[in-house]
């Protein structure tokens, strides 16, 4: 009787092996592909220690129930403790890999997803064992993942790029007592702000949710509303000024009657459902400041979904004014390794936000023993030494007391320039699409997040081949050794030989 399976010939493959017939992906990638190196650098275990706690089931109070029993009413607590319920969280570090590589190649949420099913030098990186076919999440999984993170949360994914530089050698400690501070605008997704745009806004949003909400209109002012917003266009670029400010006056009369009836309206309605109450009362405060406020006053609304965005002018030619935040970022002075970005809201003077730069700095290389001592700015942080006694802030400003060592490192400070270009062009910085202040704070730290890891990437690059050299060389060396040694034993046994 002949064999006719081979499960009649071993047992043990009538088991299930799902993992037996799918590709490693160590067997299907170059290891020294500089991302594959990264992925066994980087301390992941640090990184989920430190985000654990963001992601645990939070003991709840409960809440108090009566019943009626046998016995008459009782009360119980429903709902105490940690509840298990839910679908399993994906792990930590395939959430926070996918942020690392979102940042560093510069791709959308969506795109990310795509892309890493086609790229498995992605998923190993992302600590994959096997090719995976499929989507790791869902595109909407990244922005709840990067919400709970917090701005606390992704600076713990920036000093981690920090540790591994360290750990790889690629900079040493040192280097951390000089770093290089700068600030720049970080515009937001916004278009450019005219009084006649937004008020055309602010009646088309106001019409739509109240009609939402259930309120009828006499008069919606739709026709009038586009006619207005061309004829102001058309006179601005003709330079038609009075003209232009008679059509801006009745378009302010126009959203000003659309606020007083949705307000009157409301007042009968009698809304059960607070949160659509609070969107309406909302949208009619900013509403009202567009039609209250002047061109010259200060804290105006540009944008109607993001009352957070700034005015900021940097005396750029060919941009004068730009919507957005002021950001600061801190690099170190010889290899430009990103140690501290962050955003500092209502646009403060860049001095005074050279403490508030200089403290995430130490507090996320604190580590490694090396406090930071000298700083090298531009003019625009000259007058604020009493406020930073701690450090010692050279400025071209002090060129003529500085020393001839001190002279020659400022010339370096303009490095910090090229890293603000990279951030932007490169690593989605031009321009930030999270909602709120906190997007705007999680945007500038993950950018600089993907901007170390390309520069981890850069030195891993950089310094394999050297590494391999020196191997080699360690080898010979040890060959001719050993050759010398052996050689060195057999010329003593000889000599025993003839005087024996």
């Amino acid at each position: 009787m002949g064999i006719k399976n081979l499960r009649d010939f071993d047992p043990s493959l009538s088991m299930a092996t799902d993992d037996f017939f799918r590709s490693r992906l160590d067997q299907m990638i170059d290891l020294r592909h500089p991302l594959a190196v990264l992925a066994g650098k980087m301390p992941w275990d640090q990184i989920e220690q430190a985000l654990a706690p963001v992601f645990e089931h939070k003991d709840r109070q409960g809440r108090q129930l009566f019943s009626e029993g046998l016995f008459g009413p009782n009360l119980k607590l429903a709902g105490v403790g940690q509840s298990n319920a839910g679908r399993p969280r994906l792990p930590i570090r395939l959430m926070v890999s996918l942020l690392y590589l979102k940042h560093a190649y510069d791709v959308s949420d969506r795109e990310l997803v795509v892309r890493w099913t086609e790229n498995v030098q992605w998923q190993y990186f992302s600590g994959m064992e096997y090719y995976q076919t499929k989507f790791p999440c869902d595109p909407a999984q990244i922005t709840r993942f990067r919400q709970m993170l917090g701005e606390a949360g992704v600076e713990e994914l920036l000093k981690a790029t920090i540790d591994a530089a360290v750990k790889m050698k690629a900079i040493r400690p040192s280097e951390f007592e000089r770093v290089i501070v700068d600030s720049t605008v970080v515009e937001k997704a916004v278009a450019y702000p005219t009084d006649s745009r937004l008020l055309e806004i602010a009646r088309y949003q106001l019409i739509k949710n109240a009609k939402h909400v259930g309120i009828k209109f006499k008069q919606t002012f739709a026709m009038e509303g586009k006619q207005l917003k061309r004829k102001a266009a058309g006179y601005a670029h003709a330079k038609q000024f009075r003209r232009l400010r008679r059509t801006l006056k009745r378009q302010r009369t126009v959203v000003g009657i659309v606020i007083r009836e949705i307000q009157r309206k409301l007042k009968v309605l009698n809304l059960e459902d607070s949160a659509t109450l609070k969107r309406m009362n909302t949208l009619l405060e900013r509403a009202q400041r567009l039609v209250d406020q002047k061109p010259k006053d200060k804290n105006k609304l540009y944008a109607l979904h993001a009352p957070e965005v700034e005015c900021i002018g940097k005396g750029k030619a060919r941009q004068p004014y730009e919507f957005g935040v002021k950001a600061g970022f801190a690099v170190t002075h010889k290899k430009g390794l990103i140690v501290g970005a962050r955003t500092f809201p209502g646009n403060p003077f860049d001095g005074h936000t050279l403490a508030e730069q200089l403290e995430q700095a130490r507090i996320l290389t604190e580590e490694h023993n090396t406090p930071i001592k000298q700083v090298y700015v531009d003019l625009g942080y000259r007058g604020v030494d009493h406020a930073n006694p701690d450090v010692e802030i050279i400025h071209r400003g002090k060129y003529k007391s500085m020393i001839k060592a001190d002279r020659k490192r400022l010339r370096r400070r303009q490095a910090i320039e090229p890293t603000i270009g990279h951030l932007k062009a490169d690593h989605g910085m031009r321009r930030t699409w999270l909602k709120g202040v906190t997007g705007d704070a999680l945007h500038v730290v993950l950018c600089a997040v993907g901007f170390n890891l390309k520069w981890l990437m850069r030195a891993i690059a950089l310094y394999l081949p050297l590494f391999a050299v020196m191997a080699w060389m360690k080898n010979i060396m040890q060959a001719v050794k050993s050759e010398q040694s052996s050689r060195y034993r057999l010329h003593q046994a000889r000599l025993v030989t003839v005087e024996n």
